[in-house]
Parts: structure tokens; C-alpha cells; sequence
């Protein structure tokens, strides 16, 4: 599933992840599941032929992220970090936050109140967002907040945020296969 909540020259988007990436050293033993949530540069393409034409859209540039993950049989929000920083398309490292963990969607609706403070985080130039988007997001913050709950209650249904295939050994000769499902 996908969400995209369009502004002018941001957008958020949002979907289930059943991720799979084994690392000890960071506590990633075995599969993760939940919502991926990222701030993003949206872009308006031309019309192609006529006033008529349906306008091209275009979900871009990763600016920052919040996974809200699970470890498929661990502890509600066991897993939830996020990432401020991207270099091009590569997410930084994972910074885990107290308050996200204790309360994730408040802490989210924060967050998403305060574009200019998302930017300025990233390492984006304030004009990366149209003068109008920061009131949109902040506006429009709670029903992406509702949207994220929604998903996240599918995930635990096992409804979404399931694994490619179920069937499939996530261990192959004592080794874990990295395994990747969803939109984000």
C-alpha cells in the first residue's frame, strides 16, 4: 500500500515494509515489518499534448525518514528509528529517539509540524519547499498521522507488511537472505 500526500514542491509518502537485513551489530537479527514514512521532493512535469492531458507527477529526491518497524515477533515499535540525513538516494544512519519509541505517531505529528526544522536537519535549503507547504503539511499532519496508525494496524493484522514469499527460508546455508517488500 502507498500513500502520497502532495503539496507543492514537497510530499510525504508513506507504506508498508517487510524488510529483511541481518545485522548483529545493530540488533537487525531476522525480519522487520511496519511503515515507512519519507519527506520528498515533488515534481510538476509538463502537459504532454493538450490542456486535457492528465499532468505528469513525480515523487523524487528522499529529504529525510521515519520506519516505523517492528521486528515481525518482537515488541510493538522494537525497531523504530529514523533517518535525518540522505546522501542522493542513501538514507544515513539510523537514530533512535526516545520520545519515538515512547509514543511514535505523537512524535511523528510533531515532527511533521515543523517542515522548515525537517529541512534544515537534511541539510535542504529552506526553498526546497514552497512558501505554502509548511501550513499544508502542518495542516494536513494528523490525517497523515491517522493514515500511518491505519497501516501500522494492517501490518499487526498481518493484513500488509508480509513477506514476498512466506514459503521462502530466510537462511540459505547459514546465511540470512536480504529480502525487501513494499513501496519505499
Amino acid at each position: 500500500m502507498l500513500y502520497v500526500f502532495g503539496f507543492e514542491k514537497v510530499c510525504v509518502v508513506l507504506g508498508d515494509l517487510y524488510f529483511v537485513d541481518p545485522d548483529p551489530l545493530k540488533g537487525q537479527e531476522g525480519a522487520e515489518n511496519g511503515v515507512r514514512l519519507e519527506l520528498r521532493v515533488l515534481e510538476r512535469g509538463e502537459l504532454k499534448e493538450s490542456i486535457y492531458d492528465s499532468t505528469p507527477i513525480a515523487v523524487e529526491q528522499p529529504i529525510w525518514r521515519a520506519d516505523f518497524l517492528e521486528a515481525v515477533d518482537g515488541k510493538p515499535f522494537d525497531r523504530t528509528h529514523y533517518h535525518p540525513v540522505f546522501t542522493g538516494w542513501d538514507p544515513g544512519d539510523r537514530v533512535f529517539d526516545r520520545a519515538l519509541s515512547a509514543d511514535p505517531l505523537a512524535w511523528l505529528g510533531d515532527r511533521l509540524s515543523d517542515l522548515g526544522g525537517l529541512l534544515a536537519e537534511a541539510g535542504f535549503p529552506p526553498e526546497a519547499a514552497a512558501p505554502g507547504d509548511a501550513a499544508e503539511l502542518r495542516r494536513t499532519a494528523p490525517e497523515i498521522v491517522d493514515a500511518t496508525r491505519r497501516v501500522l494496524e494492517r501490518v499487526r493484522a498481518g493484513e500488509l507488511g508480509t513477506s514476498p514469499d512466506p514459503d521462502a527460508p530466510l537462511e540459505v546455508d547459514g546465511q540470512w537472505q536480504l529480502v525487501r517488500s513494499g513501496w519505499l
